[in-house]
């Protein structure tokens, strides 16, 4: 092994060492279709939507992978050109994101059902809360692993304040500024009531569009409505009454569901897209391209949740676990 090295060595140095290989997966790579189980002719695509949603590209120290968003609509659209693929499973575990992230992806499976004209059916894992439920409406059918979590309908604006510690050890900001609403936010500052106002007349807004998907999309009687709209998070069997999801199942049985709703005869060959090859894979495989968790930029702050300031459709308790 230590010959071969030592060879490579030399003929890169050499110049004689191809130079578009790549040791690493950047994601640049083309997707390529790996069946997963089955041998029927036709296909039950799975993809997966993991991680914190949103649209920016995630950095690292050898490579930059373009982010969750993009990986997902780049599934769709080769599964669009596909006459074989007769259904679509999105394999939900997240937290939810960014509310235009999210509204990104509910917007593209409505369209990508439309063009397509076959069935979508989402399977969440761990969890399915707030901008993660949001892009799962379009759904033909919503299903919940029996220990998922789900809903947390709403929206939320985070904001890191570090004028207390500036205080403590004698730091100062001085800000000039245009217009008395140009520093709104600012961490080096309380918010003033004005200001909480003027978030809230954000945010009210940006709600009442998720409550209006959901009503749409999943008609929930006015008591469930009421209780929906809390943005508490619930067990399957609670979300079932609620009318926010259509049933509770393992993924194997949510795949012969999606074969029968899709009109399958038989049993359907899964398969998924990835830009890496994997042995022995499983439906619980939720590679694609190393799997991008999509992640905001981070905000170190001791003991607090690193965030980067906006407006989510996220669920901040259940976030720490797709760090």
């Amino acid at each position: 092994m230590k010959h071969i090295v030592a060879i490579c060595i030399i003929l890169f140095l050499a110049g004689c060492f191809p130079t578009n290989i790549k040791l690493i997966s950047d994601g640049t790579e083309p997707l390529h279709e790996f069946t997963v189980e089955g041998k029927g002719k036709d296909k039950i695509l799975i993809v997966s939507v993991q991680g914190v949603i949103n649209d920016q590209p995630e950095k690292g120290m050898l490579r930059t992978r373009q982010g969750l968003v993009s990986e997902v609509l780049a599934q769709l659209k080769k599964a669009e050109s596909d006459e074989d693929i007769k259904a679509v499973v999105l394999k939900v575990d997240s937290p939810g994101g960014t509310v235009t992230a999210s509204d990104i992806l509910y917007n593209e499976i409505k369209r990508f059902k439309e063009r397509k004209g076959i069935p979508v059916v989402v399977s969440i894992m761990n969890m399915g809360t707030s901008g993660a439920y949001y892009l799962s409406l379009p759904a033909d059918r919503i299903m919940a692993h029996p220990t998922s979590i789900l809903g947390s309908v709403g929206v939320i604006y985070m904001r890191p304040k570090v004028y207390g510690l500036m205080d403590k050890i004698g730091i100062g900001m001085e800000v000039n500024t245009s217009g008395s609403a140009k520093d709104m936010g600012s961490p080096f500052k309380a918010s003033t009531d004005e200001e909480q106002r003027y978030f809230q007349a954000i945010i009210d807004p940006l709600a009442a569009r998720f409550y209006h998907l959901v009503n749409i999309n999943r008609k929930p009687n006015a008591e469930a409505f009421a209780k929906i709209k809390t943005a508490a998070v619930f067990l399957p069997d609670e979300a079932l009454k609620l009318g926010l999801i259509d049933g509770i199942a393992y993924l194997p049985e949510t795949i012969s569901a999606t074969e029968k709703l899709a009109g399958i005869e038989g049993k359907a060959r899964v398969v998924t897209y990835r830009r890496d090859q994997f042995y022995d894979d499983t439906l619980y495989n939720n590679a694609s391209a190393e799997l991008f968790q999509g992640e905001p930029l981070r905000v170190n702050l001791p003991g607090f949740m690193d965030f980067q300031t906006g407006f989510y459709y996220l669920c901040p308790m259940l976030s720490e676990h797709h760090r």
